[in-house]
């Protein structure tokens, strides 16, 4: 079975929006942190202190079919190729260890399913 990770830079207001979203497109779980960017813009200064939106990361393990679900059903539903407050992608896991065995089985009843 081969992984990948999906690793979505978000607005931080979008991150319950955008967690829910990926669950309902086959997502199990998600490791969320805290981040900040520095984008192509300025920021505002005020007061002499930086501006900058809060941003949340989230990071999935998903099948690969399924994290190419999961991207779409995001960039979909939180219209980001017309409003971008986020991005989104995938990359390819070659080694992992410590996946839950229940989403393992999870996984190979849907490819079941689909066969």
């Amino acid at each position: 079975m081969k992984f990948s990770a999906l690793v979505a830079v978000l607005a931080i207001e979008l991150e319950e929006k955008a967690i829910k979203i990926a669950k309902e497109a086959g997502a199990q779980g998600v490791t969320i942190l805290s981040a900040r960017g520095i984008g192509a813009e300025e920021k505002k200064i005020f007061f002499g202190l930086t501006c900058e939106g809060a941003q949340s990361l989230l990071l999935f393990v998903l099948e690969r079919k399924l994290s190419v679900q999961v991207l779409k059903a995001l960039a979909t539903e939180l219209d980001l190729k017309n409003d971008s407050k986020g991005v989104i992608f995938t990359l390819p896991l070659e080694h992992i260890v410590g996946i839950d065995q229940l989403q393992i089985r999870r996984f190979e009843q849907r490819i079941k399913e689909e066969i």
